[in-house]
């Protein structure tokens, strides 16, 4: 139930009822005008709404905007509407004042809607997938993963509460040259351990990572050394058959930890295995859109505006990642009939998004229209003023594992969510963890547990906690009760707002301000001391706005404690 959005739509038809009354009237001139503007003005004492109609329509009606302003006072009606007046103000501003019926029937809203409260039923509904992280099973993950991973998951539930039906996606990456470089790490790291660190050379580009000789380890302690008497080919392929499965689940477990649960873990190796990916090429040969050069096929990516063609097999015969690529998306698109597609992806991938939308739109899949990219940016770990780069425990990189051990996981979530993708980002550790008003996951927090302590206060005090539905609640009057009504209205405009811009860090701003003002209300108004009719209209009051904080760290994936 969006009451907002009502009274915006309830504003332009009274106006417009109004104009054409005027102009029966021959107050104002007929013309083609364009759609009444209303929106909430930055000042409350301007009204609660506010048109510019009247500046709009100047030029066409060829009349003074006080004139058109003065013209539509004079023939409109309020009745049944949400609107106690409306004023004429400067120029020709055409301001509303919501009755007090409006007040009351906002907070009844969310007392009925209950933890459903700010999801939309939408009248077009989309299929929609987001896929996020999507991390190589070839190590830990990283800090990029850490903020993919709560990105992608708060803008999923977003679209969800939007009214859309919304899947989450991991693309398990177990094909192609990282794997056989995962191979040759874990056997190269194996081999050192049984017969010394010069019975063979490391490979630079190999991976090098702790984990890599933890692998080696548990493969020695299974086998021993008789992978040894293997061949390279039997050997690596123990490897990888151990070596992913043992990595995914560990990525699983980590993401658990984080919150984050897939509906879909996809691996791209079945891609290859049933054939979709040399389908997916021939399709975009028969599209004209490839050639052969050096014993290589390539797509015509510079016909598409992109700045060089790219290479979809190899001389040697092998598809590259970009091909498999295509074929995911083709499959995500023509396989299993998504209607959009919403990639999280680091800032260095920018490149890869033009060309990945043209090659699916020759192939007719629209990918221009319906994949999108959200680009991510670096995040800066800071703690004591100093940017870290370590992990105290290992040494290495810090990984995502390493922060949930080092902070909670809903200071992880909030904070990796307080900026847009597109933002650079600096994570302090140690506001993380601070336990005061300065940390902004503490001070919504605490708002939610102050509210549920003012309920259980009165509960234990014999003061029965009102019914929502039955209680007077026009007596709400006070600037800062009306103030507070208004901002848990805001709560299904901010969630589609946020859906629209595919940025959900704009919960964790409302989730802010809503805090700030009920804490405002509750240092202006008395509660337990107020006469019983304010009193109960008051607690219901406390009672929507807990549940409405509730709702908004829900959508982030944090908790709401009601105890701190």
């Amino acid at each position: 139930m969006n009451l907002l959005e009502t009274a915006r739509q309830q504003a332009a038809a009274v106006v417009k009822t109004a104009y054409e009354k005027a102009v029966a009237a021959g107050a104002l001139p007929q013309a083609e005008l364009p759609p009444v503007a209303v929106e909430i003005p930055k000042d409350a004492s301007n009204g609660d709404w506010a048109s510019t109609f009247a500046m709009q329509c100047a030029k066409p009606l060829r009349c003074a905007p006080r004139k058109i302003a003065q013209a539509i006072v004079d023939n409109l009606s309020l009745e049944g509407t949400c609107f106690e007046k409306i004023e004429i103000a400067g120029p020709g501003f055409l301001n509303f004042t919501l009755n007090q019926s409006w007040y009351q029937d906002a907070v009844r809203a969310v007392l009925a809607c209950g933890k459903d409260y700010g999801r939309t039923k939408s009248e077009h509904p989309e299929k929609i997938m987001v896929e996020f992280v999507s991390a190589n099973p070839t190590g830990p993950m990283h800090m990029g993963n850490a903020r993919g991973g709560v990105l992608g998951d708060c803008l999923a539930e977003v679209l969800d509460w939007a009214g859309n039906d919304v899947t989450r996606e991991f693309y398990i990456n177990d094909a192609g040259n990282q794997v056989d470089k995962f191979a040759h790490s874990v056997e190269g790291r194996y081999i050192q351990a049984l017969k010394g660190e010069d019975a063979i050379e490391f490979d630079p580009s190999w991976y090098q990572g702790a984990d890599i000789r933890a692998l080696a380890q548990d493969l020695i302690d299974q086998h021993g050394d008789k992978l040894l008497d293997l061949t390279p080919e039997e050997r690596q392929a123990v490897i990888v058959n151990y070596g992913l499965p043992h990595n995914i689940e560990k990525m699983q477990k980590d993401l658990a930890r984080y919150k984050i649960e897939y509906d879909v873990w996809f691996r791209e190796s079945t891609l290859h295995e049933s054939g979709a990916v040399a389908e997916t090429v021939q399709l975009l040969t028969d599209a004209g859109a490839t050639y052969e050069k050096d014993g290589a096929l390539w797509l015509r990516s510079t016909d598409f505006g992109c700045d060089k063609d790219d290479v979809l097999r190899r001389a040697n015969g092998f598809y590259t990642y970009f091909a498999a690529d295509i074929a995911y998306h083709r499959n995500k698109f023509q396989t299993r009939g998504f209607d959009r597609v919403i990639n999280i992806w680091g800032a260095d991938h920018h490149g890869h998004v033009a060309r990945l939308q043209r090659a699916l739109d020759a192939i007719g899949l629209d990918g221009s229209e319906k994949l999108e990219v959200v680009l991510m940016q670096l995040v800066r770990m800071m703690q004591g003023g100093e940017v870290v780069r370590m992990s105290k425990r290992t040494g290495k990189s810090l990984t995502l594992s390493d922060l949930l051990d080092e902070i909670p996981v809903d200071a992880a979530r909030f904070f990796f969510n307080s900026r847009a993708a597109e933002t650079q980002m600096e994570f302090d550790l140690d506001l993380a963890v601070k336990q005061d008003s300065e940390n902004p996951l503490y001070y919504v927090q605490y708002a939610h547990a102050r509210i549920c302590s003012v309920l259980r206060n009165a509960a234990e005090e014999d003061i029965a906690l009102p019914d929502g539905a039955q209680t007077d609640l026009t007596v709400l009057t006070h600037d800062e009760e009306k103030a507070l009504i208004k901002a848990l209205a805001l709560l299904p405009e901010e969630i589609l707002e946020a859906a629209a811009t595919r940025d959900p860090s704009k919960l964790n701003k409302y989730g802010v301000s809503l805090a700030a003002q009920f804490h405002r209300f509750y240092n202006a108004c008395r509660i337990k001391d107020a006469e019983p009719a304010l009193r109960d209209a008051r607690l219901a009051l406390c009672a929507a706005t807990a549940q409405t904080v509730e709702n908004v760290l829900h959508i982030i994936g944090v908790d709401a404690p009601e105890r701190m």
